[in-house]
């Protein structure tokens, strides 16, 4: 084994144990958070320290379109320099030889952070906690939906056929026999999980056909955002050899909850490894407050990053398992933001707003940015909200377009986020939504055709 094999993760070691590794797949995550990169004969990959994409990779729209985000110099695709971060290999169990994954981090030719790149954002406010003597932990929450195979756009979205033959029904949350419909997917999720070294905390049936979430345990937002990117292909691939699609769309099917990525949150003192929500004799600390106040103020700038696409606010319907406001309070699923039961060591915030379409470097940085500008700012929340929040006033944004007039004035967000970053996507996003736009929908064929 060469020295930089020898030096590979633990669990990446025992895959290969015994076997000849063939491949690396060099991956970075663009703005939605798709897989790009190169796959490299193994042999090439020992002798190379880096290699090269343009950075246009982060000017490109979900549908493949492009940004006009190259900045001053124009449309060059100039080359990134993308150097491994080994950390992070890890095997790739579903392909048909021995292959490994390893995330790459981009800089420019003078070594400096490309500052668009989802995961630079989220290292740039990880380290403004650390700035502060605070270490971020998030713990987040993957839903998503197995879903028929779906090989034509026009026909509406199908839950998958459980073993039983019967197609996924909903409305069967934490029910143990729904899961069990989905037993070879699940097994293979937990194989491929365990063979790139991801501990699941554990995984349930959700309120939606077809619906599962997935639970990670609590840790650094990097290594968290890294395991949610890796997952997503892993789940992908294991719905796949099952005849099914696994989606992460916010809302894929109409009459179901749509699937989130909550984010719990907790804040160490790094001197101390104590919890700074939790004082002395357990009492709640105003910085906890303050963390709370953030969310409540600046969610609301965010939501363009934490809910990504058209499809994204479809989710927030009252009564559909999605928060229609900002509304915090312990133990209440029904609030945008919730407070957990958990002893003073583990007080933890849970912001219920993120999509699990977001991506996610991009949704955890955005949220501990919002956090973090209540600590700072000393924001004051609300009054703790009693009762059923979808009685109340919804006061999100609710299209893509209103999220990006928030996103484009929020000054203070952008400086936690990079200022270049939040220029970059916003004119992406923007370019995306005018091709949305352009798109003629059935509902209007179906209702305005004859009718105005």
């Amino acid at each position: 084994m060469s020295d930089w094999m020898s030096d590979l993760p633990e669990a990446a070691q025992q895959y290969l144990h015994g076997h000849r590794l063939d491949e690396v797949e060099c991956v970075i995550a663009d703005l939605p958070g798709i897989a790009r990169g190169k796959a490299v004969p193994a042999s090439k990959f020992a002798r190379q320290k880096f290699f090269h994409l343009p950075d246009s990779i982060f000017f490109q729209t979900i549908t493949g379109d492009w940004g006009e985000a190259a900045g001053d110099d124009g449309f060059i695709e100039k080359d990134m320099i993308l150097e491994p971060d080994m950390s992070t290999a890890t095997a790739a169990p579903w392909t048909g030889d021995w292959t490994l994954q390893v995330i790459h981090d981009a800089f420019d030719r003078h070594g400096e952070k490309v500052p668009f790149a989802p995961r630079n954002v989220l290292k740039r406010v990880v380290e403004m906690y650390r700035a502060q003597g605070w270490e971020p932990v998030v713990a987040p929450e993957m839903e998503f939906f197995l879903i028929a195979r779906n090989l034509d756009p026009a026909q509406d979205i199908k839950p998958m056929t459980g073993r039983s033959g019967r197609p996924a029904a909903a409305r069967q949350a934490y029910s143990m026999t729904a899961v069990d419909e989905f037993g070879p997917v699940i097994d293979d999720i937990y194989d491929f999980a365990e063979a790139q070294g991801f501990e699941i905390d554990g995984i349930t049936q959700e309120g939606g056909a077809g619906q599962l979430e997935i639970n990670l345990r609590h840790g650094d937002p990097v290594k968290l955002a890294d395991e949610v990117f890796y997952f997503k292909r892993l789940i992908r691939e294991a719905a796949l050899r099952h005849d099914c699609f696994a989606t992460f769309m916010a809302k894929p099917i109409a009459d179901e909850p749509g699937s989130a990525m909550h984010i719990h949150h907790s804040v160490l003192d790094i001197k101390t490894g104590e919890n700074i929500f939790s004082g002395p004799d357990g009492e709640e600390t105003e910085i906890f407050t303050h963390f709370i106040g953030g969310l409540q103020h600046h969610l609301p700038e965010a939501i363009a990053v934490l809910a990504p696409f058209v499809n994204s606010y479809r989710r927030y319907v009252r009564d559909h398992a999605a928060p229609i406001n900002l509304e915090w309070a312990r133990d209440n699923r029904t609030t945008g933001i919730r407070i957990p039961l958990a002893p003073p060591q583990a007080r933890r915030v849970e912001n219920r707003i993120a999509g699990m379409d977001c991506n996610p470097y991009l949704g955890i940085a955005a949220s501990l940015a919002c956090g973090y500008l209540g600590m700072m700012e000393k924001r004051v929340p609300s009054a703790e909200f009693s009762g059923d929040a979808y009685e109340g006033e919804g006061d999100i944004p609710r299209v893509l377009g209103q999220a990006l007039d928030r996103f484009e004035e929020a000054t203070a967000l952008h400086e936690v986020l990079h200022p270049d970053f939040a220029r970059v996507y916003s004119i992406v996003k923007r370019a995306e939504y005018e091709e949305f736009l352009q798109v003629i929908s059935p509902w209007e064929r179906e209702h305005l055709l004859l009718n105005v």
